[in-house]
């Protein structure tokens, strides 16, 4: 019975499942009660200690989880890499946790809040709990979310106008070198070449390559879409 119920619990996670809901459930628990007890009892360099150790946590899962894929499974470095967007934030989130750039702030709010905000909606995930796959997609798109989130509410940091532009700037960059990438090894990282096989906004686009220009075509509205309530919140303040 145990093993059976392991079976059907394991399967890939569908949109509101016990599965889907319950994590994103805890992560907002999570980093409301991180962000209450951070501005009553750290000071600055307690609150840059606790979200730099967040972010290596993140970090750590993605090394430990590709790490484990290269000895014990079938690593295929055509779709393995952690070169989607999420996977590569999750690598460098450290590095601004650590130097706290503005710049880098500008680029990350958007591609995490428009990026990582679709992959909770509509996760793919093709082995449910509690498999590895499965606690490092969450661990990653929720900690992600809240990292920027501490960043928004504990250190204030807020983007500006010229923000949207600098991201998006910058997202052209590694489309392009993903391209690139994938022409070389003949892979599909960022969906550049085919759309992914789980339920996503892309599959409102048509097919190739229409949806990539239609996604090119939302971004900037997406990211100021994003920017909207940083502008109404300043704009109150004046």
């Amino acid at each position: 019975m145990f093993f059976q119920l392991l079976l059907i619990i394991s399967r890939s996670v569908s949109i509101g499942s016990l599965q889907h809901i319950l994590p994103i459930v805890i992560a907002v628990g999570f980093i409301v009660c991180f962000i209450n007890y951070s501005n009553r009892n750290f000071n600055d360099i307690e609150k840059q200690k606790a979200v730099h150790s967040l972010a290596c946590f993140i970090s750590f899962v993605i090394v430990a989880f590709h790490g484990y894929r290269m000895f014990f499974d079938n690593y295929n470095f055509k779709i393995d890499l952690p070169l989607y967007l999420c996977s590569l934030l999750a690598l460098i989130i450290p590095v601004f946790t650590y130097y706290r750039k503005y710049w880098m702030f500008e680029i990350l709010i958007f591609w995490i809040i428009g990026g990582t905000l679709q992959g909770v909606i509509t996760p793919d995930i093709i082995i449910g709990f509690p498999s590895f796959d499965y606690f490092r997609y969450w661990i990653v798109h929720l900690g992600l979310l809240s990292v920027i989130f501490y960043f928004i509410f504990v250190f204030e940091m807020r983007p500006k106008l010229r923000s949207v532009f600098k991201s998006f700037i910058a997202l052209q960059v590694y489309i392009a070198l993903m391209m690139v990438l994938n022409y070389v090894l003949d892979a599909n990282y960022f969906y550049l070449n085919e759309k992914p096989k789980s339920a996503s906004l892309l599959d409102y686009f048509g097919e190739w390559p229409y949806y990539i220009l239609a996604g090119q075509l939302i971004i900037i509205p997406l990211f100021m879409l994003i920017y909207l309530p940083f502008y109404l919140t300043n704009k109150k303040i004046i």
